[in-house]
């Protein structure tokens, strides 16, 4: 039986989604210019994501982990560029390329939205680059709406990094 299982990753498996994430990302290095791309890359490999209160969250397809996401507690620093914000930030999604079709990113996404529920917060972020068109239509599909305010440029190459914001 085929069945996606969202849970919380352990440490073991750290590596393992690190990996992933670039590999999922790579698409983008045809549209990113190389100093882009090892900026992206270096984000997407760094250790942000065991930082005390974040949470790790994987699905798992037919016991392999297929799609990772990061939800960053309200009030952190999840970026450099920009001031925390009041509310949790849902960053790094990812998923392989044998997850794509299967319903992956959406469920994270609603664990994530789930969660911060939980957490009686009335708001979850996210940012995500200009170019990442597929990631933006999923997010818009949801309800999450532009915050242009809280935009960044990590680069200073003209690629945006786009903010969102969902109202629970």
């Amino acid at each position: 039986m085929n069945t996606l299982t969202i849970r919380n990753a352990t440490l073991e498996e750290i590596p393992l989604i690190r990996k992933q994430r670039i590999e999922a990302y790579q698409e983008y290095t045809n549209v990113l210019s190389e100093s882009h791309w090892q900026a992206l890359k270096g984000t997407l490999s760094q250790e942000s994501d065991t930082k005390e209160g974040v949470e790790l969250i994987v699905a798992e397809f037919n016991d392999d982990i297929v799609g990772s996401v990061v939800l960053f507690p309200a009030k952190t620093d999840a970026y450099e560029w920009i001031d925390a914000l009041d509310y949790p930030e849902l960053r790094m999604l990812a998923v392989t390329p044998d997850g794509r079709g299967k319903g992956v990113g959406k469920t994270l996404v609603d664990e994530c939205i789930k969660r911060t529920k939980q957490q009686s917060h009335t708001k979850l972020g996210l940012h995500t680059g200009e170019f990442m068109t597929s990631a933006i239509q999923l997010y818009e599909q949801f309800g999450f709406r532009r915050v242009p305010e809280h935009d960044f440029q990590p680069a200073d190459d003209g690629v945006n990094v786009r903010a969102y914001v969902f109202d629970l």
